[in-house]
């Protein structure tokens, strides 16, 4: 089957890129932009195996990353989750990936190094 992803397939991953988000439960938490992370791992449509060496025939990590950052710079929620969700419902609308793993972390507990909600996606067959 054309449209089924590979079983053997070849990921990207950005790891840690730093974004700024509103998100919080509380009003004043979303007041002001705050530092986050996100680790983005994708799985291109197309296998390295077929892009002999051209750049146009990938997923750009680079236009992957602003793309990220740009997308979560206007986004306003409560939850993480949300955040995460949307953001890997965005990526696999925008660029031609079968799948996509986000783990966006929140540095929101003091006595904790951060908090992190990780969501899986793929992109819809038709």
């Amino acid at each position: 089957m054309p449209n089924e992803p590979n079983h053997v397939s070849d990921r990207i991953h950005i790891e840690q890129l730093e974004v700024f988000a509103r998100v919080g439960v509380p009003e004043e938490e979303r007041a002001n932009p705050q530092r986050l992370t996100v680790s983005i791992s994708f799985w291109p449509s197309q296998q390295t195996s077929d892009l002999a060496d051209h750049i146009e025939r990938t997923v750009n990590y680079s236009t992957v990353a602003e793309e990220t950052k740009n997308f979560l710079r206007d986004q306003s929620v409560s939850l993480i989750e949300t955040l995460a969700e949307r953001l890997a419902s965005h990526l696999l609308k925008s660029f031609p990936i079968q799948k996509v793993t986000i783990e966006l972390r929140k540095f929101a507990l003091q006595d904790a190094k951060y908090v992190s909600v990780t969501v899986t996606r793929s992109a819809s067959v038709s």
